[in-house]
């Protein structure tokens, strides 16, 4: 399993930390059942640890252009029409998805183009799904504009137990689906924000895989474009 780097180091730390509790108690109490029981739980909390950074090599199978590509693993937890007040001013389309504790936590960008703008807000630390996180929650902002100049908004969002986002993404620097955006670490959730219009190929509670799964198609360009069945 690959671990992605923002996890090298807090793996590292974590592995030394409980090899420093076993190996005291195993040459105090020998193999005993407390020895046996703290080894199993501190295998499980590595292994867990080592999960939640694993980091899979994936690319967009397809033509991705007039597509708007998952950003990140996890759940649609929100499909609706909304004012957008921090950056368009306007009503656009948003899609959420909820990163559990579970899913990979790296970030890709949803659409091919250029970072047009990155915005760090700090911010309170609610549960991911609930819907002030997106306005409340400490958050990074990347609006995207794609070749065909349409703006897209991705918000990444911190929540109970995410303390920590990370942003690659850099104004006027080109990106496309198959680049990693950045990387939020523990429980958390993407907001996408489209064109009013736009053509979502997503359901409720659906879920989705990042750079895998099509979001939506961009209704105010005219591609050639069908999806594979």
């Amino acid at each position: 399993m690959k671990v992605h780097r923002e996890g090298t180091g807090l793996l590292l730390s974590l592995f030394t930390l409980l090899f420093i509790v076993n190996l005291p108690l195993y040459y105090t109490i020998g193999k005993g059942l407390s020895f046996y029981i703290t080894l199993s739980l501190s295998t499980i909390v590595f292994l867990l640890t080592l999960n939640f950074f694993r980091s899979p090599t994936r690319r967009f199978p397809y033509d991705s252009e007039g597509l708007v590509i998952a950003p990140a693993d996890g759940t649609i937890v929100v499909i609706e029409e909304v004012m957008e007040n921090e950056y368009f001013h306007e009503k656009r389309l948003q899609v959420s998805i909820f990163m559990s504790i579970f899913n990979v936590h790296a970030n890709w960008f949803p659409v091919n183009g250029t970072v047009k703008q990155v915005l760090h807000r700090k911010g309170r630390f609610r549960a991911a799904y609930l819907p002030k996180s997106s306005t409340e929650n400490e958050r990074s902002t990347i609006v995207i504009t794609t070749h065909h100049n349409v703006e897209v908004l991705t918000r990444q969002i911190a929540g109970a137990m995410a303390r920590r986002i990370v942003t690659y993404a850099k104004t006027n620097e080109p990106c496309h689906v198959d680049e990693q955006m950045g990387f939020i670490k523990f429980g958390s959730r993407v907001d996408m924000f489209l064109p009013a219009g736009t053509e979502i190929l997503v359901e409720m509670d659906q879920k989705v895989t990042g750079n895998q799964t099509p979001i939506a198609r961009l209704h105010k360009i005219n591609y050639d474009y069908s999806l594979p069945s």
